[in-house]
């Protein structure tokens, strides 16, 4: 089967897509991407992989959104004419499930569309109020409908994503996996200092404003705790906004973009790593976290239950208002076998995500489709 992945344009997290490509060069090399400017630099000199690249403005006023988003999906379409005697079957990744012409047009010409959906956008959308979430939707109830398979990460996504009459096209599968050689213990977990944090991109669907109202009361229960909140994103000044209004903005560190090499580093720093977000897919920074030895706590959202089974491999809390993460952060950190959670995490993850284990799985998924 000869497949070309499409990632929106947009997207900046390139760890899934990296994977997703080691996997499928491992099946089935040469690989064709079409993908952002971001993206491109990143691929273009990578043996088995052919890249093609779109542009994509950042536009705010609705009304020209609509028609960037045209062009853009016209600009996809472009390329896709440019593979139609190259390719078998179109992969439409992070952000894929809104490309609705891009989808028709490669189903005209008898190509297979399969939807990877690595977590849901329309969540994405409404948690930061944007005011095209509805035409989104529309695009993505089509989308849905004309794809030949939907790909999800995990069983409870089927009902998160609203996606159950879809079931008779829906496989499970992802491409999450780990250097464990990389994200492993570095610090061991008794010689870590009094520090908790998040790791993420800092946007409303990310709970992370929810964290930071949190804190003051976190704080005040253990003053020698310090926080680490990093990463980057449109809420970074609002956030160190609201750390000097509540007066604890020297507890925080703000370290910025973390680069993937430097993850295990601060992984290693913390005790706790708190993820309070609204959606999710499968978190990578989550599993890095727990290979690291730090334990998570987090929502319930998306596939995390898949991984964390509360005080057992690490901590749900039942949402993500300030006072409920307030609560479990601080029964989290005071659990008296919360090293033995952190190792019970630590030995999950090594087991269930290796590089092995994914490529198997994709293998079988194609020889499905």
């Amino acid at each position: 089967m000869r497949i070309c992945v499409i990632n929106h344009p947009d997207t900046t997290n390139l760890t899934p897509l990296n994977n997703l490509i080691k996997i499928l060069t491992t099946t089935t090399p040469p690989i064709y991407l079409i993908i952002g400017d971001y993206e491109f630099h990143y691929f273009k000199t990578e043996n088995n992989i052919n890249t093609l690249c779109i542009s994509n403005k950042k536009i705010y006023n609705p009304f020209l959104r609509i028609f960037n988003y045209l062009f853009l999906q016209i600009n996809i379409i472009k390329k896709i004419v440019i593979l139609k005697n190259k390719v078998d079957s179109f992969i439409f990744f992070i952000g894929g499930d809104t490309l609705l012409f891009p989808i028709i047009f490669s189903r005209l010409l008898n190509k297979k569309v399969i939807l990877l959906l690595a977590g849901s956008s329309i969540k994405t959308h409404e948690s930061n109020y944007d005011s095209l979430v509805s035409g989104l939707k529309f695009l993505r109830f089509f989308s849905l409908h004309f794809a030949n398979e939907i790909i999800v990460y995990s069983k409870l996504l089927i009902q998160d994503y609203h996606i159950t009459s879809y079931r008779h096209k829906i496989l499970i599968a992802h491409e999450h996996f780990l250097d464990f050689t990389k994200f492993t213990i570095i610090t061991p977990y008794s010689d870590r200092p009094p520090l908790i944090g998040y790791i993420g991109r800092l946007s409303a669907e990310k709970g992370v404003q929810n964290f930071t109202e949190a804190l003051s009361a976190i704080i005040s229960n253990q003053q020698d705790l310090h926080v680490i909140i990093g990463g980057d994103g449109p809420l970074r000044d609002a956030i160190e906004t609201a750390l000097q209004e509540a007066g604890i903005a020297d507890h925080v560190d703000f370290p910025g973009w973390i680069s993937h090499d430097d993850l295990p580093k601060y992984l290693n720093q913390l005790r706790l790593l708190v993820l309070p977000s609204y959606t999710e897919g499968l978190p990578n920074i989550m599993l890095e976290a727990m290979a690291c030895g730090t334990p998570v706590l987090a929502t319930s959202v998306g596939a995390i239950p898949d991984v964390i089974q509360d005080e057992v491999t690490g901590f749900i809390m039942e949402n993500n208002t300030p006072e409920c993460i307030a609560q479990n952060v601080m029964r989290a950190l005071n659990h008296p076998d919360l090293e033995g959670i952190a190792e019970r995490g630590r030995q999950y993850v090594e087991k269930e995500f290796t590089f092995e284990k994914a490529v198997e799985r994709w293998r079988e998924i194609l020889n499905d489709i």
